[in-house]
Formats: C-alpha cells, sequence, structure tokens
C-alpha cells in the first residue's frame, strides 16, 4: 500500500482505528450527559462501532442527538489521547475509584502477566489495549451518526446484566456519510422481510421460529429457482439423489458430526436408539456411494442434492430467511481420483461463473485454511490447500486468505457476492475433503485393479434455497427478472367490453408457459397499473375496445413504460426471447 493511503478509509486497520476512537469519543459523550451511567466495552465493527452501557432506560432519539451533538464538541476540542500502563492491582483501584464495576470484571479476567493498558483524553479515560488516533480532532464532528440503541447481554450472556448498546458510523467527510446512509436507507426498502410480506412471498410465525412458512407465490419463485438449478446441473453432468432427513447416531459419530457438531443438531430417540435430523448431506452421501462398487472409468462422480436440513441456531441469531433453523441445502458432492481434484475444482468454478452472472452477482474469493481442530495429516491439508489455490490461478482469479477458517475436514473457497447495493454474501463454497471418504471406507477400482481411496469435493452454489431468495430479493429489490418473477404478465382489461378478449389472451400466455393473471375488477385502469407497479409485475397488459377491435395487445414494463400496441404474437415473441434468454429485465 502506498504511503498516502495509509491514513485513509481504504485502510482497513486505519478504518477501524478511527471507529475505535469514536466509540470513546462515545463513551466520553455519555459521561458527561449521564454520570451515572457504567461503562461496558466499546469495539470498532465491520461498519461502524458501538459501545454498551449498563443504564435502566433505552436511550431516545432526543437522547442520541444530544450525545452526538456532544460528540462533536469533543472532536472540536482536539483532545489528545495518550495511552499508560498500570499494574494488575492499581489498575483494579483505578476503576474501581471511578466507579465503573465492568471495568473491573475485564481486569480481573485478564492474564495475570497481562498489561493493563488505558486510553486518556481530557477528563476521560477508560480500559483499553488501543490502537486509537492521537487526537480527538482527527474525527470529522459533522460526519458521526448515531444510527441505533438496542438491548444487550453482558458478555454475551443471557443470564447476565441487560445493556443498551448504542451503535455509530462516522465518515472523514460529510458526503461519505450522507452517502452511506442513503444506502442503508436504500437497504431498508429493500428488506427482504418487508418486500417477502407484502409481494406474499413468505411468512415468518411465532409458532415455528426459524421455520419459514413459503407462500403460493413463493413457491412459484422457489420452485422456477429449483428448474433452473437442475437444468445446469443436467449440463455439466450431474446426478441427483435424495437422503433421509432422519439418521442414527452410529452415522453422525462416523462422520464426526456427533462430536464436533451435536449441540447445533436436533436429536430423539426411536426404539431406544439415538437419532439426529441431519445438518448437512453429507454423510448420506457417503452411503449412496457406498452402496454399489465403483471402478475408476466411473469417476469423477458428481451427485447433487437439494436436502432440507435441520441446524439449531440461537433465538438471537434468527434474521428473515439469512438466518433460519430449517433451509433447502443445494449440495454436490464430487467423488474424484486425486489427480482429477484440480480440473474439478475448475469445472465447478465455471458453473458458479455461469450461475451468479445470471443474477447479475459478481464475487471475491476466500480460500479458508486448516483450523486447530482439524482431522487428518497435515501432508493432505497442505497438498488440498496449494490445489485450491492453483485452480483458482489458473483461471485468473485473484483471492484471499482467510486463516484457519476452513471446515473440520478440509480447505475450502467460500464465494462473497456482492449485491446491488455493494454489500456482499457469503454463499457459494467448495470444500475438499479428505476425511469422510476415508472413515466410510470409500473405495474405486484403479486402472492397475487395485483398490483406492477417492477424494471428495463438497459444494454449494445458491448455499441455501431460502437465504439466497432473501439475498435476489434484496438485489432485486422485489422486481425479480421476468424469467422468475411470480406473475410475469399481468392482463388488465380497460372496459366490461374488454373482458372476455383480456381473458383470451391470458388463457394464450397460459397455454404458451407463461405465469399470467387477469384483474377483471371494475377499477379505474390507473388504479390497475399503480398495483401493478406495486406487485413488481414485469409486464402489463391492456387491453382496451380497440385492441378487441384491431386483435392487438398493449403492453407495458415495469421499467420501461408503454411499449406501444402490437399484435399478440409480437408480444408473445418478445416475452419468450425475455425469458428463455434469463434477461435481466
Amino acid at each position: 500500500m502506498a504511503d498516502e493511503n495509509i491514513y485513509t478509509f481504504e485502510n482497513e486497520e486505519y478504518r477501524k482505528t478511527y471507529w475505535h476512537t469514536c466509540s470513546h469519543v462515545l463513551a466520553q459523550a455519555m459521561k458527561r450527559l449521564h454520570p451515572e451511567v457504567k461503562l461496558a466495552i466499546g469495539p470498532s465493527i465491520d461498519n461502524g462501532f458501538y459501545y454498551d452501557f449498563d443504564t435502566a432506560e433505552p436511550f431516545s432519539e432526543t437522547q442520541l442527538a444530544e450525545l452526538e451533538a456532544e460528540m462533536r464538541k469533543i472532536c472540536k476540542e482536539k483532545l489528545k489521547l495518550e495511552r499508560f500502563e498500570l499494574p494488575r492491582t492499581e489498575a483494579i483501584k483505578f476503576m474501581e475509584d471511578l466507579g465503573e464495576p465492568y471495568k473491573v470484571e475485564l481486569i480481573n479476567d485478564l492474564p495475570e502477566d497481562a498489561i493493563i493498558s488505558f486510553y486518556k483524553q481530557g477528563e476521560f479515560t477508560d480500559l483499553c489495549a488501543g490502537p486509537h488516533l492521537d487526537s480527538t480532532g482527527r474525527i470529522k464532528g459533522n460526519a458521526i451518526k448515531l444510527t441505533a440503541c438496542n438491548a444487550a447481554y453482558w458478555r454475551g450472556d443471557s443470564n447476565r446484566q441487560t445493556l443498551q448498546r448504542i451503535y455509530g458510523v462516522a465518515f472523514p467527510k460529510k458526503d461519505e456519510l450522507d452517502e452511506y446512509l442513503a444506502r442503508i436507507e436504500e437497504a431498508k426498502k429493500r428488506d427482504h422481510r418487508k418486500l417477502g410480506k407484502e409481494l406474499g412471498l413468505f411468512m415468518l410465525r411465532d409458532e415455528g421460529p426459524g421455520f419459514p412458512f413459503f407462500l403460493p407465490k413463493g413457491m412459484v419463485l422457489r420452485n422456477t429457482l429449483i428448474d433452473y438449478w437442475r437444468q445446469v446441473h443436467k449440463r455439466y453432468g450431474y446426478v441427483e439423489c435424495s437422503t433421509p432427513m432422519m439418521m442414527n447416531r452410529q452415522l453422525w459419530e462416523r462422520s464426526g458430526h456427533w462430536g464436533h457438531y451435536k449441540n447445533n443438531m436436533y436429536t430423539t430417540v426411536i426404539d431406544d436408539v439415538d437419532f439426529a435430523i441431519k445438518p448437512m448431506n453429507c454423510p448420506g452421501g457417503m452411503l449412496v456411494y457406498s452402496s454399489e462398487p465403483h471402478s475408476y472409468r466411473d469417476l469423477p462422480l458428481r451427485v447433487g442434492e437439494l436436502g432440507l436440513v435441520h441446524r439449531h441456531e440461537l433465538s438471537g441469531a434468527l434474521h428473515g430467511l439469512f438466518r433460519v433453523r430449517c433451509f433447502t441445502q443445494d449440495d454436490a458432492h464430487i467423488f474424484m481420483t486425486w489427480d482429477q481434484m484440480k480440473d474439478e475444482i475448475k469445472n465447478v468454478v465455471k458453473l458458479f461463473d455461469e450461475v451468479y452472472s445470471v443474477f447479475g452477482l459478481s464475487y471475491q474469493i476466500e480460500v479458508s485454511t486448516m483450523p486447530e481442530d482439524h482431522m487428518g495429516d497435515e501432508k493432505d491439508w497442505d497438498f488440498a490447500t496449494e490445489t485450491l489455490k492453483t485452480a483458482v490461478e489458473e483461471m485468473g482469479k485473484s483471492y484471499v486468505i482467510n486463516e484457519g477458517d476452513g471446515a473440520f475436514y478440509g480447505p475450502k473457497l467460500d464465494f462473497h457476492l456482492a449485491d446491488s447495493l455493494g454489500r456482499t454474501w457469503q454463499c457459494g463454497t467448495i470444500q475438499l475433503d479428505m476425511q469422510l471418504p476415508e472413515r466410510f471406507e470409500l473405495e474405486y477400482v484403479g486402472e492397475d485393479g487395485q483398490k483406492h481411496r477417492p477424494v471428495m469435493i463438497h459444494r454449494v452454489v445458491l448455499g441455501s434455497i431460502e437465504r439466497f431468495i432473501g439475498v435476489i430479493t434484496e438485489h432485486f429489490a422485489g422486481a425479480f427478472p421476468t424469467w422468475l418473477s411470480p406473475v410475469q404478465v399481468k392482463v388488465l382489461p380497460v372496459t366490461d367490453r374488454a373482458a372476455d378478449y383480456a381473458g383470451e389472451v391470458a388463457a394464450k400466455l397460459e397455454a404458451m408457459g407463461f405465469r399470467t393473471e387477469v384483474d377483471y375488477r371494475n377499477e379505474k385502469i390507473g388504479k390497475k397499473i399503480r398495483e401493478g407497479q406495486l406487485e413488481k409485475v414485469p409486464y402489463m397488459v391492456i387491453v382496451g375496445d380497440r385492441d378487441v377491435e384491431n386483435a392487438t395487445v398493449s403492453p407495458r414494463h415495469r421499467a420501461d413504460g408503454d411499449l406501444g400496441a402490437m399484435s399478440f404474437e409480437e408480444f408473445a415473441a418478445l416475452l419468450r426471447d425475455v425469458v428463455d434468454s434469463k434477461a435481466a429485465k
């Protein structure tokens, strides 16, 4: 990185240091305005900063505005941040004298040989390891915004004190803050939970927290997405299987999930035997492979599965379709020889490229390496990791390293998709696995007539059907491309005399495979069009008396507006081209 970029927001370290210092400015403002409030912790996070406070009541919008104003004053004061250290006993007494019990607890929990450091700015001092900016004057006061106040448990423990967490964000320039806040407002409009309700796609109920209900239009969207998934996978040489949702403990012990993942699994007892609902499809896929003998001529064997899996997520972590307790994983397991590994990785990446481009999603690749709780020999891990890197490099693609974040059975490539607002979502993954073939004693007969152990790839493209629907709902703001839209055409008769003709037009479109509705209500055409726009229907076909007389239709596109009168055949051909090409419109 060039020297001139060190002190800019392009530098992640500087950005986090800037936001960390903002959290201290927030805490100082709080103690000035509300000295009775107790301080907890205040770190920087991926999109700003927060500070946790012990106070009886949540802070109002007015109080947040007052805190913002005080923060701006502190920035104008250009207070120097000074670091100092204290021995443990003195540090504890110092915090006790300030009346900060949460800081005392943090110090007591530090290792005996820990360096206990503090940062002082004006009259305010906080326990902190740093780093920080050298002065509050480095922060642009008019580019600070406190964005929310939520409840949070002390140290994430639901049995401990409930605190008030104030979130904020700040930028070096006011226009950068304004741009960020505009993106946040746009993201709120695109919230898939809001759009899912408005468009009749899915619902979430207290009777099944974390278990989404898909409504009729949502099922059309879901099934269309799955149909496309199947078409692509057939072209890439995959076969499909389905494995049971529940299998016994012995299987999960053999796979390693009982030891590594049991706390996230739903279990029960049947005939005095422990069973678990599958959190992953992999062990069932192993049984499918081992159900018959295989030769090297069968490999690579690509087996897909749209498997419904269940995972126990904490209730506080649930979030629309993004974090649920049951979801359909668009899984596939590829069994291959070691020398086929690189080509198969490339083949999967090509499939990913094709799928993501259809949705207009770009991506960044992350290589996740061996975690501490890994299974298997390090030499195999090194070989597999290097193979992943080489395959990506040979395709001319870049990647970043995510140290220690591989699965317990092998390294992986994670694909972080960027949507229309520039937000990233981790969806696709390619995981190499040398362990499950060993644990399940999978074999193939090689060209030499001897038995050999295959290596395996786990991979998902969409990740989860449910989560991907949430992602593309926000990406498209609910205005799905015509090929994917639950209703592709809405026919709007202008007069009662045109109603029969509207029905005929709709019936012919339906017969051609287009998803069509007719709005027969006795409402003004302007209202019907407005409501069609709100429903984000790609095409509305307006038919009036003149269309009846001339056997024409007058289509209107939700973005392009009126397309002019044309014959039914012309419109059907236009629609067929848009749908078959999977155009973005």
